[in-house]
């Protein structure tokens, strides 16, 4: 497909904005209101020397900057990721279709790639920009000039291999998220660690809310950000499976359907 920098710029920064949305709304009307519930709780019973175990609620667990902001890095790289699958399903979808009709045992010769190019032209603009039809024509108008099938073969591999690396070299956002989650998660666990030994003298005194909370961020934002990014990952890698095996299959496609009815009589 016609790669164009400035709609994939307008769809990531849409998806970014829409990703903020999506996932604050819900922290200042829900998380954060009953995290702050809990906490103010759990500050009464200790002022009022009540023995008590601290709540392992999963607003508390969720509840800072740093869990946010990798619950909405998730959920623009699922965005991004999620475009990528669209496309490369329709790819697909060319691949079940006739796009040439050679009967079994038919032989194609060099005068003959301009009326079989005809049908692959006349697919509409999107389609024609896909990897399958850009791979047939270019293979077509090697053999219509050249006239040798080897030639044939390396322009069919040439094209599948520059959109490998075309599509590989578009996945370089999503590993940035990947690798910003975890990073976030660390600046949460650093920042928890230093409001908690601010808090030091006061647990000295007994009042232990503070470290306890600070700490808990320290290591909730650590446990959030890399559950996260592992799942990111996995969802990546079966993105990057379905493009492998997009190339590959077109490949195949082109050496059944096209190069194996190629011959040269001349």
């Amino acid at each position: 497909m016609k790669h164009n920098p400035v709609n994939d710029f307008i769809y990531q920064l849409c998806a970014l904005f829409l990703a903020i949305i999506i996932v604050h709304t819900p922290y200042v009307t829900i998380v954060q209101p009953k995290a702050d519930v809990i906490l103010k709780e759990q500050q009464a019973r200790q002022d009022a020397g009540e023995p008590y175990i601290a709540e392992r609620s999963i607003y508390i667990v969720l509840k800072d900057y740093e869990q946010e902001s990798c619950f909405i890095l998730a959920l623009w790289a699922i965005a991004i990721m999620g475009l990528k699958v669209r496309i490369a399903l329709h790819e697909r979808r060319l691949l079940n279709q006739s796009l040439l009709e050679v009967a079994p045992g038919t032989s194609i010769l060099p005068e003959d790639t301009r009326e079989y190019a005809r049908p692959l032209q006349a697919l509409p603009e999107q389609e024609r920009e896909y990897l399958l039809p850009r791979a047939l024509l270019a293979a077509l108008q090697r053999f219509g000039s050249t006239r040798d099938i080897q030639n044939v073969s390396t322009a069919v591999r040439e094209v599948c291999e520059t959109e490998a690396n075309r599509l590989d070299s578009e996945l370089s956002m999503i590993r940035y998220i990947i690798w910003a989650i975890p990073s976030i998660g660390f600046i949460g666990t650093v920042r928890g660690i230093g409001e908690a030994l601010g808090y030091a003298p006061r647990a000295v005194e007994g009042d232990i809310i503070g470290v306890t909370v600070s700490l808990g961020v320290a290591f909730n934002s650590t446990l959030i950000a890399l559950i996260i990014s592992l799942f990111i990952m996995f969802l990546m890698h079966q993105l990057q499976l379905l493009q492998e095996r997009l190339v590959l299959d077109t490949q195949n496609y082109c050496d059944v359907n096209l190069i194996r009815h190629l011959q040269d009589r001349s």
